[in-house]
């Protein structure tokens, strides 16, 4: 009798952040419907999230305990420093136990929000090198990735991607990011985001009357280059937010603010306590199924967050994007709604709402577009799980060759 596959999930799953725990989501459902003979557990930020949510086992991905917290003390940085030693050993036994591992998703390639080369992409290499080591498939399945200039954060990147059995991209410019930062894409196919992938509810007719807007915010402070400014481009994101939910109150629409990560919620805040309304009220979505059945039952979406667009897009609810990095761009474009993007760092409220009415009045041929694309994407997305399949679990009567790393 054949023995189990044994099966790892790997990221920052379980910590709060929707997208991440969304992309989770949708590869265990990939191994439930075509490998349900396989043995499942996690190494993650936030285990007993997962442990609680998805009914796997988990264990956390660092030893030390204050790894996201920044170390002032000299007793915190030498525990920080320690914790790094240990992890390797930890991270290695446990991709030792398995015959594949996943990276669900998520940007785990980019720095397009703030990142330090010791964090994430630490940890990402020493999940890939010991894959190599060991003699383990490690995938990292319909990645965001961008070119890094950090030379640290680039290199652990770089050298994570090469050292992995598997790549495929949610976008073109991904693939091109890790194409210029020196990987050999050749055999590496791009598919949407594994979002996609999951089911969406039912969508109510829209009716004649002017409907709720869902607002998605982030607690947005630009990127890693952005560091030096970072206060400025908080201040202008989230006064120009503030500014176009005041216009739609006094349009008498209402408006519905939703989070994508538990750290959105001082954004959501600091929004209620500026527009004091009954109009506006706010979600505490729990998932990306939460977060869709709130955008299913909106006119409009305007999002910040990229699992806050795919959401909206999923559902087919037309959504103006406040745009912080190229994959939000290319999203758009994908989907059909291009040419309603905004620049998250220089919102102009004004700009905005011109957009936004733009949505508004073609709504209907909009929603026609999103329809054709989702089911577009889902047969691209049955096509990656056929080939995930081929590369990573060959004893099921697949012939697929596995990528040489350089």
């Amino acid at each position: 009798m054949r023995r189990a596959t044994r099966v790892g999930v790997f990221g920052l799953l379980g910590s709060g952040n929707l997208g991440n725990d969304g992309s989770l989501q949708a590869v265990l459902g990939y191994l439930r419907a075509e490998h349900p003979e396989a043995v499942v557990d996690a190494l993650c930020g936030g285990p007993e999230a997962v442990e609680a949510r998805f009914g796997i086992p988990a264990t956390r991905l660092h030893w030390y305990r204050g790894e996201y917290r920044t170390a002032s003390r000299a007793g915190s940085i030498a525990a920080k420093g320690l914790g790094k030693l240990v992890d390797v050993f930890r991270t290695a036994a446990w991709v030792r136990r398995h015959d594949v591992v996943i990276v669900p998703g998520m940007g785990v390639l980019e720095a397009t929000l703030p990142l330090r080369p010791w964090g994430f992409p630490y940890s990402l290499f020493l999940l890939c090198a010991a894959g190599r080591v060991f003699g383990t498939r490690v995938a990292l399945v319909s990645v965001g990735a961008a070119t890094i200039r950090d030379r640290p954060t680039r290199a652990l990147v770089r050298w994570s991607a090469r050292l992995a059995a598997y790549r495929s991209y949610r976008d073109a410019q991904s693939r091109d990011a890790m194409r210029a930062m020196g990987v050999d894409t050749t055999r590496d196919e791009v598919y949407p985001d594994l979002a996609f992938s999951l089911p969406a509810p039912r969508v109510s007719a829209p009716s004649d009357a002017p409907g709720p807007v869902c607002v998605g915010v982030m607690d947005f402070h630009g990127g890693n280059d952005d560091r030096a400014r970072a206060e400025e481009i908080h201040r202008r994101y989230l006064d120009g937010t503030i500014r176009f939910v005041r216009a739609l109150v006094e349009e008498g629409r209402p408006v519905r603010l939703l989070t994508g990560d538990d750290c959105d919620a001082s954004v959501v805040a600091a929004i209620l306590d500026a527009v004091d309304s009954p109009l506006v009220t706010a979600a505490e979505p729990a998932s990306l199924d939460d977060l869709m059945k709130e955008m299913a039952a909106a006119d409009t979406v305007v999002a910040v967050r990229y699992h806050n667009l795919i959401c909206a897009l999923k559902t087919g609810t037309p959504v103006l994007a406040l745009c912080y990095a190229a994959k939000s761009d290319a999203l758009m474009d994908r989907m059909g709604l291009g040419a309603y993007c905004h620049p998250a760092r220089e919102v102009d409220a004004d700009r905005l709402l011109a957009q936004f009415r733009s949505l508004e009045q073609r709504s209907a041929e909009l929603r026609r577009t999103l329809a054709e694309r989702n089911q577009a994407a889902v047969r691209h997305l049955e096509q990656q799980f056929t080939a995930l399949t081929s590369a990573l679990f060959p004893a099921a009567g697949h012939t697929h060759a596995l990528r040489e790393a350089p």
